[in-house]
C-alpha cells in the first residue's frame, strides 16, 4: 500500500493545532508523503472542513480520521486489503470496529455497532444510532465520495455523515464491509460535534428515509411499541401514510387492553385516526419495530427470533 497524500484542514481553531501538524511536515516528507494543510478562518461545521480536506486529495480511497480520535497503526493497512479485495466493478465503503475512551461510554452504541454483522450493514440503518459504519472508521473509494459530492455543509447542526451514508445507500455498485478489529479510538467528550447535531434533524431524516424506501414496498404493516417511541412514530408519518398503519403491537397488557390509539386533533376537535393495539405474538408482519435494542434485558430480541421473521422484508428496527 502507498499513501499518497495526507491532508488536513484546520476549521478555525484556536490552541496549538496548526503548529502542531506543522511539525510532521519533514516527518512524512523523509518517507515520501506529501502532506497537504490547510486552515479556516472560523469554523463552519463538520461538513464543511471534511469537503475542504477531500479537495485536497487524490488517489483511489479516501480514509478519514477525525483530530480527536486515533487510528491504530494497522488501520490503514488492513481496511486497504479489504477495499482493494472487493470486485472491480464496485467502490468501496469500509468500516472498523473501534473503543471508546473513555472506555465504557456509550456501551449499547458502542456493542450495537462492534457487533453488527456485513448482512446487517444495510438494514439496520433507521435506528437512532446511525450509519452502521461510524463516521471515524469510513475508508471509501474516492470515486464514491466525487460521485456523491461530498458532504452537505448549508445546513447547520446537520446530520451530515447519516444524509452521506444514506445516499451511498442508494448506489447499486457500492459493496459496504468491515474490518471486525477496532482499529479506531473513538472519543467521547462534551465538546463533540455530534452533541451539536438537533435530534429532530436526525428524526426527519430517519422517517423520510423510511417512507421514501420502505413504506412503497409495505401495503400495510404495524407498529411494534404503543408507547413514547411508537406513537411519535406514527405522528411523524404522512396524513397518506396512516391508513397503512393496521395496528400497534405491544407486551404491555395496561397498553394491550386499552384496545386503541386515538390520534387528536387538537385545533379540530376531532379524533382522526383510531389503530388497534394487539400483543406481539398476534401481530403479523410486516413490521417496524420502535422499541430501542439492546434495553429490555434481550425480551425484543427474544421475540424477534422466536418469530422467524427475516430483517428488512418482515421487519425494520427503528428504535
Amino acid at each position: 500500500m502507498e499513501v499518497e497524500v495526507v491532508c488536513v484542514y484546520d476549521d478555525g481553531s484556536t490552541d496549538e493545532t496548526f503548529a502542531c501538524v506543522e511539525k510532521f511536515i519533514p516527518l512524512f516528507c523523509a518517507r515520501g508523503v506529501m502532506l497537504r494543510i490547510e486552515k479556516g478562518l472560523m469554523s463552519h461545521g463538520v461538513g464543511y472542513a471534511k469537503n475542504r480536506a477531500a479537495s485536497m486529495a487524490c488517489g483511489r480511497f479516501l480514509c478519514f480520521c477525525d483530530a480527536d480520535d486515533r487510528s491504530e497503526p494497522s488501520r490503514l493497512q488492513s481496511q486497504y486489503e479489504l477495499a482493494t479485495a472487493i470486485p472491480d466493478d464496485k467502490l468501496a465503503f469500509v468500516g472498523c470496529n473501534f473503543v471508546r475512551q473513555p472506555e465504557g461510554s456509550t456501551a449499547r452504541y458502542t456493542r450495537w455497532a462492534n457487533s453488527l454483522g456485513v448482512d446487517k450493514l444495510r438494514t439496520q440503518v433507521y435506528t437512532s444510532h446511525g450509519p452502521t459504519l461510524i463516521a471515524p472508521s469510513w475508508f471509501i473509494s474516492y470515486e464514491l465520495y466525487m460521485r456523491l459530492k461530498g458532504f452537505r455543509e448549508d445546513i447547520p447542526f446537520y446530520p451530515e455523515d447519516l444524509e452521506f451514508f444514506f445516499r451511498a445507500l442508494d448506489f447499486g455498485d457500492v459493496h459496504f464491509s468491515k474490518v471486525n478489529e477496532p482499529l479506531v479510538m473513538y472519543r467521547y467528550h462534551p465538546g463533540c460535534a455530534s452533541f451539536g447535531v438537533h435530534e429532530d434533524a436526525i428524526w426527519k431524516l430517519r422517517i423520510d428515509r423510511f417512507c421514501e424506501k420502505i413504506l412503497p414496498t409495505w401495503k400495510c404493516f404495524t407498529i411494534w411499541s404503543a408507547g413514547k417511541q411508537g406513537k411519535r412514530f406514527f405522528k411523524s408519518l404522512p396524513e397518506e401514510r396512516k391508513g397503512h398503519v393496521v395496528s400497534f403491537c405491544d407486551v404491555d397488557e395496561k397498553k394491550i387492553k386499552r384496545g386503541l390509539f386515538e390520534e387528536y386533533d387538537e385545533i379540530a376537535r376531532v379524533v382522526r385516526w383510531k389503530v388497534p393495539i394487539v400483543h406481539v405474538k398476534d401481530a403479523h408482519p410486516p413490521l417496524v419495530i420502535c422499541v430501542k435494542l439492546d434495553l429490555t434485558g434481550g425480551d425484543l430480541e427474544r421475540l424477534v427470533a422466536e418469530s422467524g421473521w427475516i430483517e428488512g422484508r418482515d421487519y425494520i428496527h427503528f428504535g
